[in-house]
């Protein structure tokens, strides 16, 4: 209540007096939640045995964070240190930066590469799943041996894709996220274009290049 002896000019300066400016911004409090989201993404990725979705991330996170604006973070924040955060197989893993890993093999075990007959079959697999095994022989212009198939399942690279509606119901083959991690490929989409491996050496094998789509090769059976 004001004074006994508040005048009308005093209440005319009061009303004209600028509000209080609203309090600032907790910028500390915020910057210490997202390096703490950060530190809960790296740890997170750091332990998984696969790559990690933001889906999951988002569930250890504090509420308010979002696990897409942390993970984008972290992966600008890892260029050019030895270990990099790269977003692939669907999710976010750490990679060893390209350009240490050539002086890395000579300590570090590297994983066995596949036969040629093996990586041929992969990649038939890859550009025309879900294939069946009879289709798979006819582009390669050979027989599939049942190890060679194992080998593949064995390593998670390939997956059963249910089976075909044909006379038999063959099963049906195609490509796993382990293939997209083995490969560093975000989707099937970022595969190289047919044109592009038979210039250029890659991770698949250019005779690919020259098979036909597996339905022109089922039409053709």
């Amino acid at each position: 209540m004001p004074p006994d002896d508040f005048t009308a000019e005093d209440m005319l300066g009061w009303a004209e007096a600028p509000a209080a400016p609203p309090p600032a911004p907790a910028d500390g409090a915020a910057d210490s939640a997202f390096e703490h989201g950060l530190r809960l993404a790296e740890a997170l990725i750091f332990a998984s045995d696969r790559p990690v979705a933001a889906a999951r991330l988002q569930q250890v996170l504090p509420e308010g964070l979002s696990a897409q604006a942390v993970l984008t973070a972290l992966v600008a924040r890892s260029v050019g240190r030895p270990a990099q955060c790269v977003e692939v197989a669907g999710g976010f893993a750490f990679r060893t930066a390209p350009e240490l890993a050539p002086a890395l093999t000579r300590v570090v075990e590297v994983p066995r590469r596949l036969p040629r007959v093996a990586m041929e079959t992969l990649a038939i697999i890859a550009y025309h799943q879900p294939v069946t095994r009879a289709e798979v022989e006819e582009m390669r212009g050979a027989s599939l041996s049942q190890q060679t198939l194992e080998a593949l399942l064995e390593m998670g690279l390939v997956a059963p894709r249910g089976r075909k509606e044909v006379p038999g119901r063959p099963s049906l083959w195609g490509t796993t996220p382990r293939f997209l991690e083995q490969f560093g490929l975000k989707s099937l989409n970022d595969l190289p274009r047919k044109e592009e491996l038979v210039n250029e050496p890659g991770p698949l094998l250019r005779a690919v290049a020259a098979t036909p789509p597996a339905n022109d090769a089922a039409e053709a059976a």
